[in-house]
């Protein structure tokens, strides 16, 4: 088996889970508060991660950190972006909310030129702006009909927050990951959202019957799996390789909305797939490209 084809398997696996995780979250939404999907997923996301780490010797000398405030930021930008995200499946379907997560890479373009000081290439403009316009066609048609379905538009509200604090928490990542284990960092976020979750007990949290229950841990064991694919993914692959597969979240999306839901989408939202699937990959592939020849 070739390293490239344990790669791309792995970084397949690592979609499929994040789906089947976000599949769970969906169908508890309408039936549990936030902060207690949150904390399940974030609890029981740490037995695989910690398992994981004792595997690669990483636990606990890797978890030692002389940036604990590097830390704090990003699990606290990455927390609120968790939030909005589960809060959005309540009103969007999860092809959507997945193509909303779409701009989260493209926003990162911004903030990295803003923060950062990147330079921003011809490229990664082109890719903002088909971005921004699939974002557009997205909501558009909503805004247009005569009847206004607000809770669509508060799902999207929720979603360019999740997508805009998931781009503030990459660069946070990318900060760290300079010096920091990545094991750490995966492991003080999840541990981050669990005490945050936690924290809306107060504000009462409903009992789960037995299939709930199973719902929520298996949200918590499907993410904390997807994380560790996804990591070792990139051991065995270019990350431009793998980047290809991780458009499949939309598919089984989209076959998870159909099957479960049975919700199929309008004209519009494969009209914004197209846009924002272009500028993620446009600026994914010719951007590598240039750097390559640069170098």
């Amino acid at each position: 088996m070739s390293s490239d084809f344990k790669g791309i398997s792995l970084r397949i696996g690592a979609t499929l889970f994040f789906t089947i995780m976000v599949l769970f979250i969906k169908m508890l939404a309408t039936d549990f508060p936030v902060g207690q999907t949150v904390f399940y997923r974030s609890a029981f996301a740490l037995i695989p991660l910690v398992i994981f780490l004792f595997l690669t010797g990483d636990f606990p000398s890797g978890l030692k950190t002389k940036r604990p405030g590097g830390h704090v930021a990003r699990c606290l930008f990455g927390c609120v972006a968790m939030f909005a995200s589960f809060a959005s499946l309540k009103y969007l379907p999860i092809a959507d909310a997945t193509i909303i997560g779409y701009l989260a890479p493209i926003l990162t373009v911004l903030l990295a030129r803003l923060v950062l000081g990147e330079a921003v290439s011809k490229v990664r403009w082109v890719g903002v702006v088909f971005g921004f316009a699939g974002m557009l066609v997205l909501i558009l048609p909503q805004l247009n009909d005569f009847d206004v379905d607000q809770g669509y538009l508060i799902g999207v509200g929720l979603g360019f927050v999740m997508a805009g604090f998931t781009a503030i928490a990459k660069i946070q990542i990318r900060s760290l990951a300079l010096t920091e284990n990545a094991g750490a960092i995966a492991l003080y976020f999840a541990l981050t959202c669990t005490l945050a979750g936690l924290a809306t007990l107060p504000f009462g949290w409903p009992t789960p019957d037995t299939t709930q229950l199973m719902l929520l841990i298996g949200s918590g064991l499907a993410g904390g799996v997807a994380h560790i694919m996804m990591t070792l993914s990139y051991q065995f692959s270019e990350a431009s390789k793998l980047a290809t597969f991780e458009y499949l979240s939309l598919i089984f999306a989209v076959f998870s909305d159909f099957f479960f839901f049975s919700i199929i989408p309008g004209y519009n939202f494969y009209i914004a797939g197209c846009f924002i699937l272009f500028a993620t990959a446009f600026v994914a592939f010719k951007d590598k490209k240039k750097d390559l020849k640069a170098t």
